[in-house]
């Protein structure tokens, strides 16, 4: 099975030329698409129905911790997008963070909660959808308010009385928020819009915020690793009351752990093991947690395995078919790419492509599905035949070198005038050792000929 894509006929039917678009343009960029990942997961069928459930239990108010694991080029950071588009259209909130020692260390989960802020997103909002957030819960609780019979003059102290209410059990752990929260009411209600906005990025995790700005709300200091937990439970109660499910929340690359100073990874793989144990006690109802990792970090050394503990906690079989995994365990994994399943990706790209070209026939005439399966075959033999790691290039080439030249040019064959070259400048670090392992020839030498 195929973790992308389909050849199925009608799959690229009928869509909007803005999705359709931006589709294409992170092919192109050789980037995971942002959005519109339904029109090309038509292979995780398998997972639909157990993530649905999971969605489900969340909006009811549970938690959800999940690991996704898969070699490089196994789609796992499709697989979280698609898990986060579909979430979306559940209205849950969204965010992914990139794990990084520098930028992201994840035994300081302030950091981890500043990013997850920096990168919140909803249906209706871009990152940061934090502020259109807390306004609307303000005005949510104006609604409720003035359903209960409230009248103009005692709206101010009827939201008061609502927000204390609301907060309560989480101002037991993280008083400082629902402190900041009624700052930021404030100073917009005396139309200090400076103030305001800077108490928001406080309540974001941001640091160095002003000192005048923090007295104004009445908190003070930055948000350190544990009021981090506090400011989390904070958010999940905003986004509920302002109408959302739950949070997806994205821990992606986690396998970075594996490639720093022991003495911080120790503190990472244990800070992981504490998030997971606040989820599964029911701290944090409306999130879903999701990790994603590589298998040797999951089972080496350097990894979950240094951490007995974790280890017990992310236990999970695949010594059976992969056709038999269960897609509710706690970890799940994702297959790799064959030359067959990346052809028929290739083949729901060009049929997307077509559907918005002036040529639609031609393009799928030259690039029909022998075209499409040889330059499979020698993608896959530019990264030192690793078929399984060259979606990313496979599709940016596709539509960067063979689809676009075909919509442009009308004499232009990429049988007669295109071979593939692939320079280290087109491959990530990743692809680079990949093609560095291949002695017999330089990937500028391979040709395509059909």
């Amino acid at each position: 099975m195929n973790t992308l894509g389909s050849s199925t006929p009608g799959a690229a039917a009928s869509i909007g030329a803005v999705r359709r678009r931006a589709v294409v343009d992170a092919l192109r960029r050789g980037a995971v698409p942002e959005s519109g990942l339904d029109l090309l997961a038509t292979g995780l069928d398998r997972f639909e129905r157990a993530v649905d459930q999971e969605l489900e239990s969340v909006a009811a108010g549970g938690s959800v911790f999940k690991a996704v694991r898969g070699e490089y080029g196994s789609g796992k950071t499709f697989f979280t997008r698609w898990l986060g588009e579909r979430a979306k259209r559940r209205t849950f909130a969204v965010a992914e963070v990139q794990v990084s020692e520098t930028e992201t260390p994840l035994h300081k989960l302030e950091t981890v909660y500043r990013r997850l802020t920096e990168r919140l997103t909803t249906a209706s909002f871009p990152p940061s959808a934090l502020r259109p957030v807390a306004d609307a819960w303000f005005y949510a609780l104006e609604e409720d308010a003035l359903a209960d019979g409230a009248s103009d003059k005692e709206l101010s102290q009827a939201v008061e009385r609502l927000l204390t209410a609301r907060l309560a059990e989480v101002s037991r752990h993280a008083p400082a928020f629902a402190t900041a929260l009624r700052g930021y009411k404030q100073s917009l209600d005396a139309g200090d819009e400076a103030t305001a906005a800077a108490v928001m990025a406080w309540l974001g995790g941001q640091p160095h915020v002003a000192a005048t700005a923090r007295r104004s709300a009445g908190v003070r200091g930055d948000l350190d690793h544990f009021g981090a937990f506090g400011f989390l439970q904070g958010l999940l109660t905003v986004l509920r009351d302002a109408g959302h499910a739950g949070l997806v929340l994205v821990l992606d690359e986690v396998e970075t752990l594996q490639r720093v100073r022991s003495d911080a990874r120790d503190k990472a793989l244990n800070a992981l093991r504490q998030l997971i144990d606040e989820v599964h006690s029911g701290r944090f109802p409306g999130l879903y947690l999701v990790i994603t990792g590589t298998p040797a970090f999951y089972d080496g050394q350097q990894g979950v395995q240094r951490l007995p503990p974790l280890a017990q906690r992310l236990a999970t079989d695949f010594t059976t078919d992969p056709r038999f995994d269960n897609p509710r365990a706690v970890q799940i994994r994702l297959p790799g790419f064959t030359e067959e399943s990346l052809t028929r990706l290739g083949a729901t790209i060009r049929d997307l492509y077509a559907e918005g070209s002036q040529s639609p026939d031609r393009i799928k005439q030259l690039a029909d599905d022998a075209y499409l399966a040889e330059l499979a075959r020698v993608v896959g033999g530019a990264l030192g035949g690793k078929v399984g790691v060259a979606p990313r290039l496979y599709l940016k080439k596709l539509v960067g070198d063979v689809l676009d030249r075909i919509d442009q040019f009308s004499d232009f064959d990429p049988r007669t005038h295109y071979k593939l070259t692939v320079g280290s400048g087109d491959l990530t670090a990743v692809e680079r050792n990949f093609a560095a392992a291949m002695p017999a020839a330089s990937a500028d030498d391979l040709d395509l000929e059909l």
